[in-house]
This record gives structure tokens, C-alpha cells and sequence, in this order.
């Protein structure tokens, strides 16, 4: 079974750019997905620009977490929405049932502080 790979908006947006302007058209699906890709990416979406190697480097820290490491599509999330407050943490976290208690939290706020603010 292969790895699963998690990418962000910026990406997504980036590698549609680039095919339209390889091939000088996108098929409506791509332009549907390039238009919300734009909107994801942008401070519209949360009030945070999404950045591809901000988006890396904070996906590749949160995975060092003990909580977090077995869950990579966690980290990928946590990342891409890169919540800022404990309640919004604990929406994303919730899916797969990872038991934080609110210092753990925090730690995890003040890093996507670190990275995105």
C-alpha cells in the first residue's frame, strides 16, 4: 500500500496555474478546483494566507507531536486551517478521537503561532 501524500490549497493552486499556462486551457473541473483553491489560499479563508512552505515545515513539526505522529491527515489539517484558539483545535482532533488536554492544546496553538503569525 503506498504513503498517502497531504498537500495545501497553495500547492493545489500553484500546479493548476502552471497547466494553464503549459497547456493554455484548463477543463471546467480544473478551473472550478483553481477557483476554490485561490479562495482557500487566500486571507479570505480564516484570515491566514496559506503558504506551501510554511504549510511543510508546520506539518512536518505537529507530526513530532506523540499525540499527533500517528495521525499525518491530522497534522495536514491542523496545518492547512492552522487554528488559533483551543475550541477550533479541538473540532479538528475530535475526528479521530486524540484525547488533549488543554495545555497540550496550547503548545500546539503556539506553534502554528510561531509559523504563521
Amino acid at each position: 500500500m503506498s504513503e498517502k501524500e497531504y498537500t495545501d490549497f497553495a500547492t493545489v493552486r500553484d500546479l493548476l496555474v502552471r497547466t494553464n499556462e503549459r497547456r493554455g486551457e484548463l477543463s471546467y473541473e480544473q478551473t472550478m478546483a483553481l477557483q476554490h483553491a485561490e479562495w482557500a489560499a487566500s486571507e479570505n479563508r480564516g484570515g491566514i494566507k496559506t503558504d506551501s512552505k510554511v504549510f511543510a515545515a508546520l506539518r512536518d513539526e505537529l507530526a513530532q507531536n506523540e499525540k499527533l505522529a500517528g495521525h499525518p491527515e491530522i497534522c495536514a489539517k491542523l496545518a492547512e486551517l492552522c487554528p488559533t484558539d483551543v475550541p477550533d483545535v479541538r473540532v479538528v482532533i475530535a475526528s479521530k478521537r486524540i484525547a488533549m488536554d488543554t495545555p497540550e492544546i496550547e503548545e500546539i496553538i503556539t506553534l502554528i503561532r510561531q509559523h504563521v503569525l
